[in-house]
């Protein structure tokens, strides 16, 4: 059976949030105006409210994204990253996953960021990422089935592997996946100090 461990992204393993930091990397590339800065911070208030679900919120929070086709997007993706690696990620968990991978055991970042941009930090390292699939359709993306969040984490990690042995977890949010982990660990996005919970 397949022995894995799995980092959220956002403010687990990459000390800051990729979704808020693609967004203002794209707007920087394409001079986007102050009036669309404003529209989409009403949206972010209103998912930081739970006022809206995630998917929706993801899906309409991208739409700084329409008209920009997959591959200029993955082109963007793989500026931003190799601007933010390795400073911005935390250093230990970059070596436990070094370790893992001579050890034998498959590492998953498993993300709700779209895949379309976050897809690129499997060429950077030895991990396979898992995130919000979209279909890109007349100039918008479109999420398939659910933002990759809560249990769709797990779901995804069920279809990608049938079977398997989830020995780690970490994760700034106290989710599902950190329990199903036989050691799962909260991290404090600040600090970066870790609080088993399991």
């Amino acid at each position: 059976m397949q022995k894995i461990v799995v980092y959220d992204l956002n403010k687990t393993l990459y000390q800051k949030s990729s979704k808020d930091e693609f967004f203002k990397f794209v707007c920087y590339k394409n001079g986007y105006k102050l009036i669309r800065l404003a529209q989409l911070g009403w949206l972010k208030m209103l998912g930081n409210m739970r006022l809206v679900s995630k998917t929706d919120f993801k899906e309409n929070f991208y739409n700084y994204l329409k008209n920009l086709d997959p591959e200029t997007v993955k082109k963007y993706a793989e500026q931003f990253w190799n601007l933010e690696y390795p400073e911005f990620f935390r250093n230990k968990m970059l070596e436990d996953i070094q370790k893992f991978d001579e050890q034998g055991i498959k590492v998953f970042v498993v993300t709700g960021g779209f895949e379309v941009y976050t897809k690129y930090l499997e060429q950077i390292l030895p991990v396979q990422v898992l995130g919000t699939r979209t279909t890109y359709k007349n100039g918008n993306y479109t999420i398939e089935g659910k933002a990759c969040n809560d249990e769709e984490k797990i779901r995804r990690l069920d279809e990608a592997l049938g079977e398997y042995e989830l020995l780690e977890a970490y994760s700034d949010d106290d989710e599902e996946i950190l329990h199903k982990a036989k050691k799962g660990f909260l991290v404090d996005e600040e600090s970066g100090e870790l609080k088993q919970v399991n």
